[in-house]
């Protein structure tokens, strides 16, 4: 398997970076992912998400300014690149191409 493919949750990650390109950072991230997926995660994970993303070339990170409410501690934001957009659209298509294969079938609703 090529260092540079998506696991189901980096996936996840990389749609809520891409979602909120530029803006996007570990908190909002899990925030999000917990609002859509109705279940709690740890924000290790996010952040080993994140890391290896970064790592594949699908996203670049930087540090955003100084803020009092964060203690004077700068956030990391997080920007989906070319590559990793590239990899979101092979994604869908091979995940909506397959599904397009499933034949119309009833099961009495």
């Amino acid at each position: 398997m090529s260092d540079r493919t998506l696991g189901e949750f980096e996936e996840l990650v990389l749609l809520m970076v891409a979602a909120y390109h530029q803006a996007a950072y570990g908190v909002l991230i899990l925030e999000k992912l917990e609002q859509q997926l109705n279940r709690k995660l740890n924000i290790s994970a996010i952040h080993v998400a994140l890391k290896r993303l970064e790592g594949k070339g699908f996203v670049t990170s930087s540090y955003g300014g100084i803020t009092n409410e964060r203690g004077g501690r700068r956030k990391k934001l997080y920007a989906l690149t070319a590559a990793g957009k590239k990899a979101l659209d092979i994604n869908y298509e091979l995940r909506t191409g397959i599904y397009r294969q499933i034949p119309n079938i009833s099961f009495g609703q």
